[in-house]
């Protein structure tokens, strides 16, 4: 990523930070270092920038990089054109974003023929130029100077001079910039219902929105979105202005400096232009901008939930029970090992119409008994409670049942991934594996569903895709790698993430692994086709080998950093066996020791070492727990004002968190109902999954939306 030196100050501005951190971490990126690699083992190079940092400037590098690649073509046309005068070339080189770029385009942009151009090809720009200068001249006089065979009156000559100025009007930079600055500022959005939608069905979910205004930059993201979309599916007319007054002043500075019959021209022009040209492009502008906003913002809120769901606590190696459970068509069972493989599968039916609940208890204790399992995994959807209730009535002895989103679950069990797994096996059999699987590991699991469908997020499917998918690539990179991955059991889809693998080389990695075995050695992994040095450098520390003899294979101490812990496991007189997880001999350790100023090795790198060594192999995301919802309630039509019930939260917006109760209908807990103080975002206050008390404050069955709050004074 090669930049000028004015531009590295630039970025390094935007940011906060200094001009040899940015420099270095464009560098290291330039040179193939991918972005949890540079945060986790580069830190002195980039004056310990995490990974939010990073992202922020490697995102900033590339807006930068397409601003100039943008600005070189504008340039390169303007010279083919024969435009580029010295100072439209100053003008260019110095525009400080892509608007300003784009409004020196605009003149000589190609484009479709206008009535400009109509009135240009019967010769009437001079005499626009003539009125344009508003010297005070009698325009029809002027205008009939100008009558041919293609204009036979004066009325016609000055209607095309008019759209001539009309059109020099709303392609002059500065003034498009001081219209864009009073939309930006002051422009109010309006919103109406489409004449004839109002009393559809389907409108209903939109009539806040039937008659409704605000001012565009304080319009929350999802308010703007859900406007868009009302307006996408028809229901809903979008307009966006500022005060005429304003506008209006605006366009006389600009445009009138005269008094006489020419000025009268330029002023129909200049109304002509405003309502047929400019309102238009610069409603079309702010509207844009707004909505990029909006999805930056939803994208944040859905990146933010996506990172908290990956990183759930796992519940660890234990085998598990799982049941995709139903009604009509029965619940689906499946037993997996402690490592998710599949033992058995059937399917029970506790439950009408074809309830058999001895046939049902039966299969469940003879899986039980053949596999030793312990743990039930149970989704929560359809006859999910009531599942969970069946097999806690069993009072099997040591038994620990879990209630687990199955959110993806259908998703994965109809994919390719799927397919390819559990190639002769019936897709609701995939699903109950998948909610088992989640139960185990959620970031192993979750990483084959495509983000967007993981059950958390606001308006996900509004918003820019490329975007959408760039940002949840990177959180599911940095989830996956902040974790690490256990070499041997990890599944290709898993591998793929990990830092500098990608999906051909992961499937080299599982392949190499059916054909030789488990890895015993980080080593190995340079045996494998197209893993090269570079490859094994950026991806080594994320994999995880148990059991290796190496107990450092099994950390996230990185290759590279092997022969220091050598070196301080033999200064202390101990193996680096013993020296692993020993507080006592590791707290003997003097860190200033082992710093070398001529290299990349600094205080940052050797504190995570000893970190790392004091406790090796641990997982940072904790165990997984069970929580019970109210066992009274079990549907929406059970739940009343003022009740009082624990539940879990399900999703994080801008406007408030969604708490599952254990009714199928998540209920909502508006911002200002989650503290007693005031809070910016819910995220300042919850987390996704956190186990939550909350009252009722409303409940419309129609809608199906329960409204709760936290506050209980």
């Amino acid at each position: 990523m090669e930049l000028l030196a004015h531009h590295l100050k630039q970025l390094a501005s935007l940011q906060g930070l200094r001009e040899r951190q940015v420099q270095q971490a464009l560098k290291l990126k330039e040179e193939g270092a991918t972005l949890p690699f540079i945060a986790r083992y580069r830190k002195e190079a980039t004056g310990n920038m995490d990974e939010i940092q990073l992202r922020q400037l490697f995102d900033a590098a590339e807006q930068l990089l397409a601003l100039e690649k943008r600005r070189a073509f504008i340039l390169e046309q303007a010279k083919n054109l024969g435009k580029l005068t010295p100072e439209l070339e100053k003008a260019i080189r110095e525009a400080a974003d892509l608007p300003a770029l784009e409004d020196l385009y605009l003149p000589f942009k190609p484009r479709k023929r206008s009535r400009a151009d109509a009135a240009r090809e019967k010769g009437l720009e001079p005499l626009a130029r003539l009125i344009y200068d508003q010297k005070n001249q009698y325009a029809p006089a002027q205008a009939r100077a100008y009558l041919s065979e293609q204009v036979a009156d004066a009325d016609e000559a000055l209607a095309g001079a008019r759209d001539i100025i009309a059109e020099w009007i709303s392609e002059d930079p500065p003034l498009r910039s001081r219209l864009r600055g009073l939309f930006r500022n002051q422009a109010v959005l309006v919103s109406k219902v489409t004449r004839g939608k109002k009393e559809q069905e389907a409108a209903a979910k939109y009539a806040d929105y039937f008659a409704f205004d605000e001012v565009l930059k304080k319009c929350p993201s999802h308010r703007l979105l859900a406007m868009l979309r009302g307006e996408e599916e028809g229901f809903l007319k979008l307009h966006a202005a500022p005060d005429e007054t304003e506008v209006l002043a605006v366009l006389k500075r600009a445009c009138l400096h005269g008094y006489g019959d020419a000025t009268d021209q330029v002023k129909l022009a200049m109304s002509d232009s405003w309502n047929r040209l400019l309102h238009p492009a610069m409603e079309r502008e702010s509207l844009q901008a707004a909505k990029e906003k909006a999805d930056e913002d939803a994208i944040a809120v859905f990146a933010m939930n996506a990172m908290q769901l990956l990183l759930a606590a796992p519940l660890g190696e234990k085998g598990v029970l799982a049941i995709d459970p139903g009604f009509r068509t029965g619940c689906k069972v499946v037993c997996l090992n402690k490592n998710g493989d599949l033992l058995n599968y059937g399917t029970i039916h506790p439950h009408e119409p074809k309830k058999d609940e001895s046939g049902a208890a039966r299969m469940i204790h003879k899986w039980l008994d053949e596999t030793g399992i312990r743990v039930l995994a149970v989704g929560n959807g359809t006859a999910g409670r009531e599942t969970a209730d069946f097999i806690q009535n069993l009072n099997i002895a040591g038994l620990e049942v879990y209630m687990v989103n199955e959110a993806g679950a259908s998703i994965y069990s109809a994919s390719e991934v799927a397919a390819e797994e559990f190639p002769g096996l019936d897709l609701t059999y995939r699903g109950a594996i998948s909610i088992g699987r989640r139960l185990q590991d959620p970031l192993a699991e979750l990483v084959k569903i495509d983000p967007k469908n993981i059950g958390v997020g606001q308006y996900q499917h509004d918003v820019n895709q490329s975007l959408l998918r760039k940002r949840l690539d990177g959180v599911v990179e940095s989830a996956v790698n902040s974790v690490g991955v256990n070499l041997n059991t990890a599944s290709r889809h898993l591998l793929s993430y990990v830092s500098g693998i990608g999906p051909q080389t992961a499937r080299n990695i599982t392949d190499y692994r059916s054909a030789q075995g488990n890895f015993t050695s980080r080593k190995q992994l340079l045996e494998i086709p197209r893993l090269g040095a570079k490859v094994f450098e950026q991806c080594a520390g994320f994999l995880r080998i148990r059991d290796a003899e190496n107990p450092l294979d099994n950390s996230a101490v990185h290759p590279e950093r092997y022969p220091l812990v050598q070196q301080m496991a033999r200064d202390l007189g101990v193996a680096v066996q013993e020296l692993s997880g020993d507080e006592q001999r590791i707290s003997q350790i003097k860190p200033e020791r082992y710093v070398k100023d001529d290299s990349d090795l600094g205080l940052l790198t050797i504190m995570d070492i000893l970190k790392e060594l004091r406790k090796p192999g641990l997982d940072p995301r904790g165990e997984a727990k069970a929580v019970a919802f109210d066992a009274a309630i079990r549907s929406i039509e059970q739940v009343e004002t003022g009740m009082e019930m624990p539940g879990i939260v399900s999703n994080i917006t801008d406007f408030g968190a969604f708490v599952d109760i254990g009714v199928k209908q998540d209920g909502l807990v508006h911002i200002s109902q989650i503290a007693d103080r005031f809070i910016r975002h819910p995220s300042e206050v919850l987390k996704l999954g956190q186990e939550v008390r909350v009252r009722v404050l409303d409940v419309d069955l129609s809608r199906k939306r329960i409204q709760l709050t936290m506050k209980f004074r």
